[in-house]
């Protein structure tokens, strides 16, 4: 357990203000963390950024930076998202000290992505799509809203916190990368397809039933063994159906 926190990447999606990076490069390191991933920053970072980094300098120039999420996510096992704005067609929420709980456990040994959106509009619908769960921060209902920075210290000291308040006994095993899901997905609606079913001409459920397969798969993650199951599995369904329709 002593290398989870490398495991742990904080992923801030077009943050706006370099005050704002600086301040999540400096709470980042606060709680003993180090990886700092950028999806559109602003062009230049600018010595705002560093004055809000104080003596956090190395970990913003040494974060990464991104044009899309899907570069940012691409070789990470479990992403999950942070935030404020629940619903049942956003995903499964839970308080940011228990999802610490899940996320220690899987950063034992697999690289797991934590998505905090814009300062004014947050993560978008499709990129809460990519996370297998959310972790929300109580707050007020006068003022729910928190700083950028605020949030990723907060969820930071919940990791950092986990640490010695949950006791794990095995680690999880190792999990493909998020990369290796989305042709799984592909695989999977196909099947299903021609299965029957979800049929061709009902956009609207295959977007949900595919969604909620990313879901519960990006909850826990896929071992290799188990992503070869589930190619396995459709294939011999195909198999299956196609036999059919030649007798």
């Amino acid at each position: 357990m002593n290398n989870w926190k490398d495991n742990v990447y904080f992923v801030l999606v077009e943050p706006k203000e370099p005050g704002n990076i600086g301040a999540s490069a400096r709470a980042i390191k606060n709680m003993g963390f180090r990886n700092l991933c950028l999806v559109n920053p602003p062009s230049l970072i600018n010595s705002e950024a560093r004055w809000f980094a104080r003596n956090a300098h190395d970990i913003l120039d040494t974060a990464e930076t991104f044009t899309t999420i899907k570069d940012a996510i691409s070789d990470k096992s479990i992403v999950v998202g942070a935030s404020r704005r629940t619903g049942r067609k956003r995903g499964i929420f839970v308080n940011a000290e228990q999802g610490a709980q899940r996320l220690l456990e899987v950063a034992a040994t697999n690289k797991t992505a934590i998505l905090f959106g814009r300062e004014d509009r947050g993560l978008y619908n499709e990129e809460i799509e990519e996370c297998g769960f959310l972790m929300t921060i109580p707050s007020s209902k006068k003022q729910p809203s928190l700083n950028l920075a605020h949030a990723v210290l907060i969820i930071a000291y919940e990791l950092s916190k986990a640490e010695f308040s949950t006791e794990v006994t095995l680690p999880l095993p190792e999990l493909v990368s998020h990369k290796d899901l989305a042709p799984l997905f592909e695989k999977i609606e196909k099947t299903l397809t021609e299965l029957g079913y979800i049929r061709q001409s009902d956009k609207d459920l295959r977007k949900k039933i595919i969604q909620n397969f990313k879901h519960f798969i990006g909850r826990s993650g896929l071992t290799d063994w188990e992503l070869k199951m589930f190619y396995g599995i459709c294939s011999r369904i195909e198999k299956k159906i196609r036999s059919g329709e030649e007798g």
